[in-house]
C-alpha cells in the first residue's frame, strides 16, 4: 500500500516494439484513409493484448516524430480511443491503455511430469520436495548476497566458482571417496548436462556408441543419443554388468550406476568393478559412474564411488536432485584429465556458465554443514517410508520378494505369479488411482507376461500415503478375482 497522497510509481512507457513498430504498416496507407489506419491500428494492438492495460504511452508529439506523421493525426487517434474506452488520459499525466479490453490470454501448459490426483504415486525418481530446507536455504541466501563482490556477478569460469568447486571436492572426497582435484570438477545442470556434454565430446572424438545398462534409465540412452551416439544395451546379472557382453560389444565408453544400480537396486561386487575397471584399462575406454542416489544407503556406509580406484577412466556425476531438489539444476562432473580441457570447452559454448548466485548459495551451504545435516534428515525420513512399504506389501501382497531396499529411494517388489497378468495388473492398479511402473518399462528384453516386478518409488510418498495405495492395488486385485 502507499501513504496518503502518494501515487504508485508509474509503469515504463511503453518501447518501441508495443508503442510503434507494429503501427508502421499504418502510416504508409494512402494520406485520406491514413488516420483510420492509424486509429486501427492501435485498436488491434489493445485488443490482442501486445499494449497491455496500464501501458503508458508516448506523448503525441514522440509517437509523430518516431512514426513520421503530423502530430494533429496522433492526437486525434488517441481522442477517439480514450472515447471508445480503449486508452484513457489525464491532464498532465499522460495517456494509457485503458481495462476495457481484454485480450484473450495466451493457454500456458506446464510440462512438469506428475501424476495429479493420484491415491498414491509410486512413480520412481522424485525425492520428497517438502524436505527441502527452506529456511537455512534463505538464510544462506541472504548471506550470499551480503557477501558476494560485485566483480563475481560477472561471466563464470566455466568450470563453476572455485568456491563450489573446492567445497564439492572436499565434500565428494568424504563422503564419497572420489578422487577429486577442484580443477577437474565442472559444475554442471544436473547429470542430465554431465552426459550430455560427455557425449558431444565423445562424439567429437569419432566414438559412436555407448553401452547402457539393461535395464537401466532410458534417459541414458535418450541423452546421448541427443550427441548422436548409440545406446548399446548391455545386460546385468546379480554382481553388476556382465563385463563378458560389454567385451563383446565392441564400445569403449559405458555408463554405470555401480552404487545403487538403477532400477534393481543391486550394488556391484567388489570383483565386477575390478573387471569393468580392468576392461577400461585394456580398452583406454570411458566408464561414466551415475551416482544418483549413493548418500541413501540405510544398512550401513555408502558403497564407495568406483572413480577413487581409477581416476582416469571413470567420469564420475552427481548432483543435488535427490538430496536437495531436481528443480535447483546443480550436480558436478568429474573428468578425467585427458578429457577436461574439451569437457570445459563445450561446457563454455553451451551456456557460458551456471548461474553464479546459485553456484555461490550451494557452495556456503556445503561450507557451513547445512548439506550433511539434509542427507542426515532424508535419510530417516526415506527409511520410515521404506519401512512402512515393505511392511504394507507384506501385508497385503503376501509371498513378495522386496529387494534394492539396502540403499537408494525405491525398491523392487516381485510380486506371486498369481496376481499376473502384468498389464491386467497394471491396469487395475490405474484404475484405483495408484501410479506405479513395472520394471518392463525399464529394459528392452522381452519379459513374460506373468512376471510382475514393479519399481516402486517411495521418497515423495508419506507412510499413510504409503498404506493407502498398497491397499488400493490390492483392493483393485481382489476385486478381479486373485
Amino acid at each position: 500500500m502507499t501513504s496518503s497522497g502518494t501515487n504508485p510509481p508509474a509503469p515504463p512507457a511503453a518501447g518501441p516494439s508495443g508503442a510503434w513498430e507494429t503501427l508502421l504498416p499504418a502510416v504508409s496507407a494512402p494520406a485520406r484513409a491514413r488516420g483510420r489506419a492509424l486509429q486501427a491500428a492501435l485498436r488491434e494492438s489493445v485488443r490482442s493484448g501486445r499494449l497491455a492495460p496500464g501501458t503508458r504511452l508516448p506523448s503525441s508529439r514522440e509517437l509523430a516524430a518516431d512514426l513520421g506523421v503530423s502530430r494533429g493525426l496522433v492526437t486525434e487517434a488517441y481522442e477517439q480511443l480514450t472515447a471508445e474506452g480503449y486508452l484513457r488520459s489525464g491532464r498532465g499525466a499522460g495517456t494509457w491503455v485503458g481495462g476495457a479490453a481484454r485480450a484473450a490470454l495466451p493457454r500456458v501448459r506446464d510440462l512438469a511430469p506428475r501424476s495429479p490426483g493420484a491415491v498414491a504415486d509410486f512413480l520412481p525418481g522424485t525425492p520428497d520436495l517438502s524436505l527441502f530446507p527452506r529456511a537455512a536455504w534463505s538464510a544462506a541466501q541472504r548471506g550470499v548476497l551480503a557477501e558476494l563482490p560485485h566483480h563475481a556477478l560477472g561471466y563464470p569460469d566455466p568450470r563453476g566458482l572455485p568456491r563450489l568447486r573446492t567445497a564439492l571436492a572436499e565434500l565428494l572426497t568424504r563422503r564419497r571417496g572420489v578422487v577429486a582435484d577442484p580443477e577437474r570438477v565442472v559444475v554442471v545442470s544436473g547429470v542430465a548436462q554431465a552426459t550430455t556434454l560427455l557425449g558431444f565430446v565423445l562424439h567429437a572424438r569419432g566414438v559412436r556408441a555407448v553401452g547402457v545398462e539393461d535395464p537401466g534409465s532410458p534417459e541414458h540412452g535418450t541423452l546421448y543419443a541427443s550427441a548422436g551416439l548409440d545406446a548399446v544395451p548391455l545386460p546385468l546379472d546379480d554382481e553388476g554388468l556382465d563385463t563378458g557382453a560389454l567385451r563383446a560389444s565392441g564400445v569403449r565408453a559405458v555408463v554405470t550406476t555401480p552404487a545403487h544400480q538403477f532400477p534393481t537396486g543391486i550394488a556391484y561386487s567388489a570383483r565386477r568393478r575390478a573387471e569393468l575397471l580392468d576392461w577400461a584399462r585394456a580398452v583406454d575406454g570411458l566408464v561414466v559412474e551415475d551416482d544418483y542416489d549413493g548418500d541413501f544407503r540405510y544398512d550401513r556406509a555408502p558403497v564407495g564411488a568406483l572413480q577413487g580406484l581409477d581416476p582416469e577412466h571413470v567420469a564420475y556425476t552427481g548432483s543435488v536432485s535427490k538430496s536437495l531438489a531436481p528443480g535447483l539444476r546443480l550436480g558436478w562432473l568429474l573428468v578425467p584429465a585427458s578429457l577436461a580441457e574439451e569437457v570445459v570447452e563445450r561446457k563454455r559454448t553451451m551456456d557460458l556458465g551456471n548461474p553464479v548466485i546459485d553456484q555461490a548459495l550451494l557452495a556456503r551451504f556445503v561450507e557451513r554443514g547445512d548439506y550433511d545435516r539434509q542427507l542426515r534428515r532424508c535419510r530417516r525420513e526415506y527409511r520410515l517410508r521404506r519401512d512402512a512399504l515393505v511392511a504394507a506389501l507384506a501385508e497385503h501382497f503376501p509371498g513378495t520378494e522386496v529387494s534394492g531396499i539396502a540403499a537408494g529411494l525405491h525398491a523392487i517388489a516381485a510380486l506371486p505369479e498369481r496376481y499376473g497378468p502384468r498389464g491386467r495388473f497394471l491396469a487395475s492398479a490405474g484404475a484405483a488411482g495408484v501410479a506405479v511402473r513395472a520394471l518392463t518399462s525399464y529394459t528392452r528384453a522381452p519379459v513374460p507376461d506373468d512376471v510382475v516386478r514393479l519399481v516402486l518409488g517411495y521418497a515423495h510418498v508419506s507412510p499413510s500415503r504409503i498404506r493407502e495405495g498398497v491397499r488400493a492395488m490390492a483392493t483393485a486385485t481382489a476385486r478381479r478375482g486373485v
